[in-house]
């Protein structure tokens, strides 16, 4: 006698508890973080103090399509991609 082979879906829930975990643990909380990022960009304002992600500190003076302008300084002002904008200040 032979034994039997076992069931070949059996040999995939291995794999697929992996997958959920997976699933769970990196790509959904990685989507919401991404959502709420991009909900905070379109809610952005005149005179949010703001993080980069190049950790630059500065204060919105005007908000574009794309773009926002930054006044680092005093008579200093960069214009940025919205991206890049890290965080908003509290």
């Amino acid at each position: 006698m032979q034994p039997q082979a076992p069931n070949p879906i059996l040999n995939l829930l291995p794999l697929a508890i992996i997958f959920v975990i997976f699933y769970f643990m990196l790509i959904r909380p990685q989507k919401q973080k991404e959502k709420e990022h991009q909900k905070m960009l379109t809610n952005m304002a005149k005179n949010d103090e703001v993080v980069t992600a190049s950790g630059i500190h500065g204060t919105i003076i005007n908000v574009k399509d794309k773009t926002v302008i930054l006044r680092i300084d005093e008579n200093v002002k960069i214009e940025l991609e919205k991206n890049c904008i890290a965080f908003i200040k509290k």
